[in-house]
């Protein structure tokens, strides 16, 4: 992806001898609005993806757009995925909360966790309506909260001059998908359209999205073997053997997880031009999933051949009690975000910007049965189940920022205030008919809830020291607080002090933090700048962290309301500037974390546990070569790519000796994307892309070293292609297939697309 000039390369090109030195440059005059506070002198490596670079791409939820940006990781395992976290270069496919999404200055990020289970809102964005997204890597910018410290994804919208639209219709297919016992195929489709116009000082858009989506199964229902022995339970044929990611021998029963989703969005946004330099921004946006997760048993009556979904089973003389490992899932789930922004140039002196958003999920219900042998098999109703409610759940955030530039402009100063509060709650009740909500009980059977919340102030300063260096210090205050903690269950369970309660209220914490910043920069030549980057941050830890324990599905997980906030220091060193035709930049980078809050789930036990804990220190230490080039070589051949290596290790945990020395979880050794775009004419235009990612761990002790089965976490090597011809001016068609090898891996259990074929057509006026 293309790299993001930087203010300063642009504004020191001209001064190339001492003489112009002494000369002071002239002011430079942009069209179009300034750049937010956020972007303006960035100190992070920075990488950019256009929407005419979107058009080459497979992309059918946003989030695709960035597959192959330098160093970035986007866990989606399915189109209509609704889990799709970001990993970076020196974060995890499980630490969602290291990294942030925006668009148009409107938090996504849903930081009330850290986990799969707390993904971006990407959703409330169509990839139509995308003008840029700018990925900055590490947490160097103090008007950013420390959980930039992976990276920050900020998505910008485009603003309609005169009347457009735009539409498109997609079409995808696994025509033969084929894992453990499954074979068989999953497709689904997209319609999305976006409106927009200007009627004087109003500029309107809207956009409606539809995603229908069959997923391929995300689990399987697995036992280690040898079971209990003994001639009980119904022999049964079809149980698949393979080897579990710590080399266990085990049996796979069946295929669960398997997601068919249908998401509706809705989004209107409005600008108001008050003054040729002040203009104000309502957004308002509406999502809906409704999401049933079925099953497939593997297993048939040795005597009948009838299908087998649940009860004790015996296989090859071994007895196993499958559960509810083959019991589907029901869910519904709606989430708004209202959001509000102004922005005003004062002066040529002074800037101001303010956001707001208040994201809230009125609806979120799921169903899931706890009698499997009756109620798991398709098209049957009833049995006992679950129902869990996180109706209420949202967060509400607030920032102002001033810029200020001094008259010889040696200096731009930007200060200001940032407010957020992350609240969550959960009820849990037991239900005669899992699929009816009118059986459940009077009263729930366990239910936690809790807030935090922050307040910050920051200032930062781009310092022109000399015509060729600049300095930006800033410093980040921070008042964390956790509130109104509490858990309840019909249940006794132990509190703190070790007394048998049924219902416990935390006790509230309040902490402050400093996190300061330093960026040296350095225009070497007119094409080439070094910049060197320090900071300290501090990733608060989440809602959930402290709060959420209960039992959901199959996992029980266990929080910790004295957890202590990741510490970071984050350095990096880049050179970036003009070479063989194009723009590259190498970067050196280092991140020590000092209480690294990781999530670790014990599968030996049924329910599984999961439990957030502290480890005391890791590092992550690497570097990364980005490249892109427009023409390159021959016309109309333009190519972006990335080689990024981390070396990292866990450095001390007292809670687990044994995983000292070992690899941080979920961060590959190697990681690597090639993007090539070549435009044949006017009408046709083709693309081929490649993605990398090599050695990594699911385990804090490393012991997960069979990467190619479900539980592992393996590398791979994925290629890409695309074809698309355009008709007329307003309308294109295109091919593509993701996956063109057909590589089969999987992060965890989870198994990612196969072969995927793609066909589109696009109406733009």
């Amino acid at each position: 992806m293309r790299l993001k000039p930087l203010v300063f390369l642009l504004a020191n090109a001209a001064i190339v001898s001492p003489a112009a030195a002494e000369q002071a440059l002239p002011e430079l005059t942009v069209s179009g609005a300034p750049l937010p506070a956020v972007e303006s002198n960035n100190p992070s490596p920075v990488a950019e993806v256009t929407q005419d670079q979107i058009r080459e791409i497979n992309v059918v939820n946003v989030e695709d757009a960035v597959k192959y940006t330098p160093s970035l990781f986007v866990r989606k395992r399915y189109v209509g995925d609704t889990n799709g976290i970001v990993a970076t270069r020196t974060t995890g496919s499980v630490q969602s909360a290291d990294s942030l999404v925006y668009v148009d200055g409107l938090l996504l990020s849903n930081l009330l966790g850290n986990s799969y289970s707390f993904p971006p809102r990407w959703g409330l964005v169509g990839a139509e309506e995308i003008d840029t997204i700018d990925v900055m890597h590490g947490p160097f910018s103090a008007l950013l909260p420390g959980n930039s410290a992976g990276a920050t994804v900020l998505m910008t919208t485009k603003t309609p001059e005169a009347f457009e639209a735009h539409a498109r219709a997609l079409v995808f297919s696994q025509p033969d998908y084929k894992q453990y016992g499954t074979d068989d195929s999953y497709s689904g489709h997209q319609e999305q359209a976006s409106l927009g116009a200007r009627a004087g000082r109003l500029t309107w858009s809207f956009l409606a999205n539809h995603l229908d989506s069959h997923g391929q199964p995300m689990n399987f229902a697995t036992a280690p073997v040898p079971g209990t022995p003994g001639a009980g339970g119904t022999p049964v044929n079809g149980a698949v053997p393979f080897n579990s990611a710590t080399n266990v021998p085990s049996v796979v029963f069946g295929a669960t997880s398997i997601d068919h989703t249908v998401q509706d969005t809705a989004k209107i946004r409005l600008t108001y031009d008050f003054t040729p330099s002040t203009r104000g921004a309502l957004t308002y946006g509406y999502i809906r999933n409704d999401s049933f997760t079925d099953t497939r048993t593997y297993l048939t009556d040795a005597a009948t051949g009838a299908a087998v979904w649940g009860g004790t089973v015996n296989v090859d003389g071994y007895k196993y009690n499958l559960g509810t490992r083959l019991a589907p899932t029901d869910s519904d789930t709606e989430n708004t975000l209202l959001g509000l922004s102004l922005g005003s140039t004062l002066s040529p002196d002074w800037r101001v910007e303010f956001s707001a958003s208040d994201y809230r999920t009125p609806t979120n219900v799921s169903r899931t049965p706890t009698t499997a042998t009756a109620s798991a098999q398709p098209g049957t109703d009833g049995g006992a189940g679950r129902t869990v409610f996180g109706d209420g759940t949202g967060w509400r955030t607030l920032d102002a920022r001033a810029i200020w530039k001094s008259p010889r402009r040696l200096h731009e100063v930007a200060f200001g205030y940032h407010y957020d509060r992350y609240h969550i709650e959960s009820r849990t009740f037991t239900a005669t008919n899992w699929r009816d909500e009118s059986s459940i009980g009077d009263a729930p059977t366990g239910a936690f809830e809790g807030d935090t919340r922050t307040d910050a102030l920051f200032v930062q300063d781009a310092w022109k020291l000399l015509p060729r260096w600049t300095l930006i210090a800033g410093v980040r205050q921070e008042r964390w607080q956790a509130l109104d903690g509490a858990r309840y269950g019909t249940t006794a369970f132990r509190d703190p002090t070790g007394a048998m309660v049924n219902r416990f209220e935390y006790g509230d914490r309040n902490e402050n933090f400093t996190s300061p910043k330093l960026s040296l920069a350095w225009q070497a030549t007119p094409e080439w700048r070094l910049r060197a980057s320090v900071a300290r941050a501090y990733r608060m830890p989440t809602v959930s962290e402290l709060f959420q324990t209960e039992t959901r599905g199959s996992t029980t997980y266990v929080s910790d309301p004295n957890l202590k906030p990741e510490k970071i220091l984050a350095t990096d060193l880049s050179a970036e500037g003009r070479a063989w035709g194009g723009n590259l930049r190498v970067s050196v980078f280092d991140s020590h974390t000092d209480d690294a809050l990781y999530s670790q789930t014990d599968v030996s036990v049924s329910p599984n546990v999961t439990s957030v804990q502290n480890i005391d220190r890791i590092r992550v230490t690497g570097a990364e070569i980005v490249y892109d080039a427009q023409n390159w070589l021959i016309d109309r051949l333009d190519i972006s790519g990335s080689l990024t290596y981390a070396d990292s290790e866990i450095l001390a945990n007292a809670a687990s000796p044994e995983s000292v020395g070992k690899d941080v979880p979920r961060v590959p050794d190697w990681r690597a994307s090639l993007f090539a775009t070549y435009r044949f004419d006017d009408r046709w235009s083709g693309s081929l892309g490649a993605r990398y990612s090599g050695l990594q761990y699911g385990r804090l002790d490393n012991l997960d070293t069979n990467h190619d089965d479900t539980g592992g976490v393996g590398s791979y090597f994925v290629v890409d292609a695309r074809v698309g011809y355009r008709f007329s001016r307003l309308m294109r068609a295109s091919v593509g297939v993701d996956n063109l090898n057909n590589a089969k891996y999987f992060i965890g259990p989870h198994p990612f697309p196969q072969r995927t074929w793609l066909a589109e057509l696009r109406l733009d006026y």
